[in-house]
């Protein structure tokens, strides 16, 4: 196998601008996921189309001695099969790979995958999602800003029951490098889409008998005491502004989560998760 040395190689430079520049991203429906854990989770729910190696964890794939890498031991269930078939594998230098890396301590490999596209909002999916489950949860991100707590209510929201989530276009990028890492894995199992206009999506589904759910100062009960319905939507609002005027206005229920102290608002990913496990 070919070690790649020079991090001037085109693939290496494409796949760097991948991690690097969403727009990159988006026009070429790809995305770079980093670890091992995240990297086996790819392979066994995602599309794959490309896995790049650090030199040293490659010698030790094909050496098929794990006993001194736990992690890897761990978390190899597709792994070592997809390395030693060596179709759409890139090996690189340890030096090389620690340039391409987005963590401080590189476990020595990545994928390029393709966006997965789960058409939530197609006619019919949220249908066969009540039947099979016998209701609808559905999650609505007004402009959630930060990384970490994206990746962390998608993970939250997919430990849940939450059917999808549906972002409205300020939302961070869900394919942004610390979202990936945050969502440990969900980001390949958890439906989820962006809609141009959140406004008009709300509106719609209100039509199909779905019931909107706002946390929100003029709350008068707490998210404990409401009867939620078996197609409902959750609303959480941008960390820093809450939820605007206009979206606010289209929820159908206030909802409110009792504080103590003189704290006046929970981080949007905490309110997120007492919701999605009351809903």
């Amino acid at each position: 196998m070919e070690i790649i040395s020079s991090k001037d190689n085109k693939r290496i430079k494409y796949i760097r601008s991948l991690l690097e520049k969403g727009n990159i991203r988006k026009k070429n429906h790809q995305f770079v996921v980093e670890g091992i854990k995240l990297v086996d989770e790819a392979l066994e729910y995602g599309k794959v189309l490309e896995v790049v190696c650090a030199e040293s964890l490659y010698n030790e794939l094909i050496s098929g001695d794990l006993s001194g890498n736990r992690l890897l031991a761990e978390n190899d269930k597709n792994i070592t099969n997809y390395v030693k078939k060596g179709s759409s594998l890139l090996v690189v230098s340890d030096t090389v790979f620690k340039s391409m890396s987005e963590t401080k301590t590189p476990q020595g490999i990545l994928a390029v995958a393709e966006m997965p596209d789960y058409r939530l909002l197609d006619k019919g999916f949220l249908e066969q999602a009540y039947t099979k489950n016998g209701k609808i949860k559905l999650l609505v991100l007004e402009d959630t800003a930060d990384p970490g707590n994206l990746g962390t209510i998608m993970r939250t929201a997919e430990a849940a029951g939450v059917t999808g989530v549906i972002m409205g276009k300020g939302t961070v990028d869900i394919f942004n490098p610390k979202v990936v890492r945050s969502t440990m894995g969900s980001i390949f199992r958890l439906p989820f889409t962006y809609v141009e206009d959140l406004k008009e999506t709300i509106k719609e589904l209100k039509k199909s008998g779905i019931s909107f759910y706002a946390t929100h100062l003029k709350g008068e009960k707490s998210y404990k005491d409401i009867k939620y319905s078996g197609r409902s939507a959750i609303i959480v609002g941008n960390e820093a502004r809450g939820l605007s005027d206009e979206v606010a206005d289209l929820a159908d229920t206030y909802v409110l989560i009792p504080m103590q102290g003189k704290v006046e608002s929970l981080n949007a990913a905490v309110a997120a998760a007492l919701m999605m496990y009351e809903v």
